[in-house]
């Protein structure tokens, strides 16, 4: 049996790239080696006829932990596994418009409509992003890891800040330097592209661009799983269960959130990173529940996340999470709102207070969470009074986020007389001051 390295640059290789032929690779790669099928079921675990069953396209190619291990069996480079799985766009500096806004986007009077609500991230930059979604820009610059590193700080402070006009625009650029970064393949590499396809999942979700949310996800959980690293697997899950909830899939995005939690588990939780991260998967883990009607489940998870974070030590410099037992209650307070308990949600985040939070998108959101609480709860003048709060904290958790303008709407419409409506609508554009 010979054991020789393929010629990726080949003739038959680039075919089988350019069409997204996997099985067809895998199959061509094993002939290489001169290894029949049976000799790469050992190598990796599996079965010559699961080989079969890949190689003939019967067994479809989206199970990525396998993939990985017919790939380093191999020694097909990263970079090619990624190219031929379709994961890494094109790069052109002449961005080409292929994705297009939805019906409900396009609609003059519903863009009108979000405009007068005072959206702050203009529709161009939303739509510029998409573009680049489908035709990733060169990056601006030669891409370092020390450039990245200084680029997704600077994004994740705009992220911080509520700033989210800014970071949109920054977001295509910040993503080329990382797909550039990642060219050879390292893993370090693809669990930094993944952070950074995180970044804009999370981005996107607030704005309400959840066409793009879901394409920024789905390549942060290819290139999480392609980096073998749990904690970068769990922050992809944990971004990816922000979509799932605004498809109105909360049973899916309950299930891929307590994997990941269970594999951040499995690695013993001896480093802080691990711990801290544990912890946030039990409060993505408990949210989601309670958006499934999980009621017990989802509390359940939240103890368990008090419990965890309440042992967690200082953390220092910039962990994947940052998780206290004040964010952990935070969370609480979600997941009692979500659940329909709105006067335990109201008592449960009264006992917090923003300076325990050091960004203002935190502070933001402790606001707007009690404001959906008091709205719940029936609570006019109480959810004004929050949402004005989380207006002066961090304005685009206001402007921003579909769900929360559409209780300024109705507040608008319904209450205009009680006590902080009309200044809330006013400070939100909803309506100019008279």
């Amino acid at each position: 049996m010979r054991d020789q390295l393929s010629d990726w640059s080949s003739p038959h290789a680039q075919k089988f790239i350019a069409d997204g032929n996997v099985g067809g690779l895998i199959r061509w790669a094993r002939r290489q080696r001169g290894w029949r099928q049976v000799d790469l079921g050992k190598a990796t675990g599996y079965s010559a006829s699961a080989v079969s069953r890949l190689e003939t396209a019967e067994r479809p190619a989206t199970d990525l932990d396998m993939l990985k291990l017919f790939a380093d069996a191999l020694v097909i480079p990263p970079g090619v596994l990624t190219k031929v799985l379709g994961v890494t766009p094109p790069r052109s500096t002449t961005v080409a418009s292929t994705l297009r806004p939805t019906a409900s986007e396009e609609d003059p009077m519903k863009r009108r409509s979000l405009l007068t609500a005072g959206l702050a991230v203009p529709s161009a930059a939303l739509d510029r992003f998409d573009e680049a979604l489908a035709l990733l820009p060169a990056p601006t610059a030669a891409p370092t890891r020390d450039r990245l590193t200084i680029q997704y700080r600077a994004a994740r402070a705009l992220f911080n800040r509520g700033a989210h006009a800014d970071l949109v625009q920054t977001l295509p650029d910040l993503l080329a330097t990382a797909d550039a970064c990642a060219v050879d393949g390292d893993a370090s590499d693809y669990a930094r592209l993944a952070a950074c396809y995180d970044l804009a999942t999370e981005t996107l979700s607030k704005v309400g661009r959840y066409s793009a949310s879901r394409i920024t996800a789905d390549r942060s959980n290819t290139y999480s799983r392609l980096s073998g690293d749990p904690l970068a697997t769990a922050s992809s899950a944990r971004a990816f269960s922000i979509v799932l909830r605004h498809e109105d899939r909360a049973t899916t995005a309950q299930r891929v959130t307590l994997h990941a939690a269970g594999q951040v588990e499995a690695t013993g939780l001896t480093t802080p990173a691990q711990a801290a991260t544990f912890a946030q998967m039990l409060c993505t883990a408990a949210y989601a529940a309670a958006g499934a009607g999980d009621r017990d489940r989802a509390l359940e998870m939240i103890r368990a996340a008090e419990r965890a974070a309440a042992l967690l030590p200082e953390q220092p410099g910039t962990p994947v999470f940052s998780v206290t037992p004040a964010s952990v209650t935070l969370y609480k307070v979600g997941v009692l709102w979500s659940l329909g308990d709105a006067g335990a949600a109201v008592h449960t985040g009264q006992a917090l207070h923003p300076g325990q939070f050091p960004t203002a998108e935190r502070r933001g959101r402790l606001h707007t969470d009690l404001a959906r609480a008091w709205w719940l709860w029936g609570k006019p003048e109480q959810t004004a009074h929050a949402l004005l709060a989380a207006h002066r904290a961090a304005p685009a958790e206001v402007r921003d986020r579909p769900s929360i303008r559409a209780i300024v709407t109705n507040l608008a419409q319904r209450h205009p007389h009680t006590s902080g409506v009309r200044e809330l609508a006013t400070a939100t554009r909803l309506y100019p001051a008279s």
